[in-house]
Formats: structure tokens, C-alpha cells, sequence
């Protein structure tokens, strides 16, 4: 069985967005899948990964076609993520912005659904493929496969990793109505036209739900084995957080609760490092400052999977925070299934009864606190310094494998043959 899967993140892409589809791939010979990848052939990405180019299969087909982006002429032309919008902008700014928002819909690579329809409806006709399957974001990926779906009325697949209109970071958008009232139409119709749909969370499955039936969640997940050699440890009591950390996502609660501690106990002061790894905002390092928390970060720029794998495992506790957001509940940050190999104690902050909360709960990997709840917070961690102190600060997580990219990969075969 062959399966076309469009997607814009590929080798050597680096960050989240290439790392579903590449493991999806590299396993789906399991199951007996071929895939073939249609991608761009004249990549700007933000980030790039060498090392992932090591998990695509030999002999894959892979179809390179080029993009024009308006980006390019625009300025920003690596924007590491549309979660980092600058919330001060310049008058120049905030007209790119709203050039940005409102004239490239559903997003900046619309220019690539035209192009790219006529020739994968070429590469159609000539070779056997048994299903289509379109992931975004960026959500003119899932408008190719509604172009090749009304064109030649192919088995297609929606595969959304990301909400569209629910995505956290809309709301900061300066849209117009009309430019809102489009992406719902351009949503609604994807949704109605895939003959299955694929989301990572209930919340996002109960959200599409309005407009097909044929909906499920296979979540993201990890790639790697479950060590049980021990490793040292961080020496301080560190908390270690990975990737972005725009405005939306910087926990201020986590900052003046770590403020207060530190000024009443000086051991904890000393002993307290704050690992951020990845891009950051200069609100969050702002923050961090005002707080007198300088002195306790150690910031690091991105770094490739196998090193913060490392980072990962020596951490004392890991730290993941969910955007400040209305969609927030139903977010899953891709780090946490990474999170949950390194077996280390996980300090959530975000909604209590979000999909996120119930992965922790399902798999005894961590806790997980509200944005405004400082009591609790402050508790938890003087309970987790407690341990390092005892050095008996560890985790007992359970049921985890059912997050390995190949088990993951298993229920996505089952789906696709399905269809």
C-alpha cells in the first residue's frame, strides 16, 4: 500500500514540526506502507537538524517542488515560530503584521496550493497511490489535499498537529471579520471533505467533531528506548525547560514563586538553576531579571535532539509550560512524550483538567499546576527541593510505551488500511 503524504517539514528541518511524519515514516515499512514524500525544494527554515536525516528509510521517493514565500520579501525571514509575535511592533511592524494576517490566508505558502495541485494531479495519473495525507500546519498543506480530493476524488487524509482557528497564538493575529470568517470557511471545508481526519488530543477531536465524524487521536510520542542506566544528575537543583518559550507560554506565576523562596532561603538560592534551552522571549528574560533570577539561568540556544536528550535525563526536575491561552486545554506540547523517556519529575503548568493533565495523571510522570495558583506551586516545589536535598528526587511514571513512535505508527497503519 503507497501513501503520498504532503508536508512542508522535512529533513533538514529541525524543531517539532518535521518530527511526527519523519518517525511515521521511518516505521511505516513495518506495517506495510510505502510512503512517498512531496515537500518543498527550496526550504527557508528556521531551524535545521542534520542529525534527523539519519531516521528517513533508504529509499524513500521523496518530490521536491519550489516555493515562493512572501516572507521573503517581507523581512522575518526566519521566523523561528508564529508563536512569537512581537507584541510591541513598530508602526512598520504592525502593517506587516496585518499584511501578514490578512492577505495570506490560511497562511504565507498559499502560493505553493496551485503549483503543487498540478503537479501531484500529473503524479497521480501516472503512479498507484491508495491514499493522500496532508499535515500542517502550515495549513495550505491540508488546501493541496482538498484541491487533489475535489479534482480527482482521491482517499485523503487531514492530519491537523496543530488546531487551525484554535491554534494559541490566533487570537494575537489582527485579523479582520472577513479575514476570521475565512479561515473558518476554509477549516470547516477541509474538515467536511477529508474522508478521515487525525488530531493529537480529545479536546481538538471534541472541537471538529461539528463537521466529520470520522475523527481520531494519535498523539505524538518518542523515538527513543527506555534507558535504564542511571546518568549523573544536575549537581544544582535545575530546572530544565525545552524549546520555545514565546510571551503566551512564560509562566510568571513560576518566577515569583521562585523570587520568594530564594529570598527566604539562601541555600535554595544557591542551589537553584533555571535551564531554559531553546528560543526565549524577552518578556520571560525580563521577567526572569526583575525577579533577581538572573543570576540563576542558564540559557542555552537550540541544540540538536541527541544533545537535548542529555540535557533531558540529567535534569532534576523538567519544566513544561502551557500558553496562557483560550485554546490551552488543548494543548500538547510535543516535548512532553520526550519528557516522559527521560524519567525524570515533570512540573506542568497549565489547565488542571486540559489533555495535557490527563496524560500525567494516566502515566504517574508528574504534576501539574494552575497559571494562578501560587500556593500550590509554592508547595510543590519546596517538596521537590526537599528531595534533591535527600537525593531522593526521582519518578515512577507507568504505561508510557504506548507513546513510542513505532506503537504509534502500528494504530496509524490500522487507520490508513481502513480507509
Amino acid at each position: 500500500m503507497k501513501v503520498l503524504i504532503i508536508t512542508y517539514y522535512w529533513p533538514p528541518a529541525g524543531g517539532s514540526g518535521v518530527q511526527r511524519w519523519l518517525k511515521f515514516v521511518k516505521y511505516f515499512r513495518n506495517f506495510g506502507i510505502e510512503p512517498v514524500i512531496y515537500t518543498v525544494e527550496n526550504p527557508n527554515y528556521a531551524l535545521e537538524d542534520e542529525s534527523l536525516l539519519k531516521d528517513i528509510p533508504d529509499g524513500i521517493e521523496v518530490l521536491r517542488q519550489p516555493i515562493w514565500e512572501p516572507n521573503n520579501l517581507m523581512g522575518n525571514k526566519k521566523q523561528t515560530s508564529a508563536g512569537f509575535l512581537n507584541s510591541s511592533p513598530s508602526l512598520v511592524g504592525k502593517v506587516l503584521q496585518y499584511i501578514r494576517a490578512n492577505y495570506f490566508i490560511p497562511d504565507a505558502r498559499k502560493y505553493w496550493i496551485k503549483p503543487s495541485v498540478e503537479f501531484l494531479s500529473e503524479y497521480l495519473e501516472k503512479n498507484q497511490i491508495d491514499v493522500v495525507i496532508s499535515t500542517g500546519p502550515p495549513h495550505s498543506m491540508h488546501l493541496i489535499g482538498l484541491g487533489l480530493k475535489k479534482k480527482l476524488g482521491i482517499k485523503w487524509i487531514s492530519d491537523f498537529r496543530d488546531p487551525w482557528t484554535e491554534i494559541d497564538y490566533f487570537h494575537q493575529l489582527p485579523l479582520t471579520e472577513k479575514s476570521i470568517k475565512k479561515h473558518q470557511k476554509l477549516e470547516q471545508e477541509v474538515l467536511e471533505n477529508s474522508d478521515s481526519v487525525i488530531v493529537v488530543g480529545e479536546t481538538m477531536k471534541q472541537n471538529f467533531s461539528t463537521f466529520n465524524s470520522n475523527i481520531h487521536v494519535i498523539t505524538n510520542g518518542y523515538d527513543t528506548e527506555l534507558k535504564t542506566e542511571s546518568v549523573e544528575l544536575d549537581k544544582k537543583f535545575s530546572l530544565t525547560h525545552i524549546g520555545l518559550m514565546n510571551e503566551d507560554r512564560n509562566p510568571s506565576v513560576l518566577w515569583k514563586v521562585l523570587s520568594e523562596i530564594a529570598v527566604s532561603n539562601k541555600n535554595f538560592s544557591s542551589d537553584l538553576e533555571i535551564k531554559l534551552i531553546g528560543k526565549v522571549s524577552k518578556v520571560c528574560l525580563d521577567e526572569l531579571d526583575n525577579n533577581n533570577l538572573g543570576k540563576n539561568l542558564n540559557l542555552i540556544d537550540y541544540l540538536a535532539h541527541n544533545e537535548v536528550q542529555l540535557h533531558q535525563r540529567s535534569a532534576q526536575v523538567l519544566l513544561l509550560a502551557i500558553n496562557d491561552v483560550p485554546s490551552a486545554k488543548g494543548i500538547i506540547t510535543g516535548k512532553i512524550f520526550e519528557y516522559l523517556v527521560a524519567k525524570r519529575p515533570i512540573l506542568a503548568i497549565g489547565p488542571v483538567d486540559g489533555d495535557l493533565a490527563q496524560i500525567l495523571n494516566d502515566t504517574d510522570s508528574g504534576v501539574i499546576i494552575d497559571f494562578k495558583n501560587a500556593v500550590s506551586l509554592k508547595s510543590t516545589i519546596l517538596e521537590l527541593y526537599k528531595k534533591y536535598k535527600n537525593e531522593s528526587l526521582k519518578v515512577n511514571s507507568k504505561n508510557i510505551e504506548q507513546f513510542h513512535r513505532k506503537n504509534l505508527t502500528e494504530k496509524l497503519s490500522k487507520l490508513i488500511k481502513a480507509i
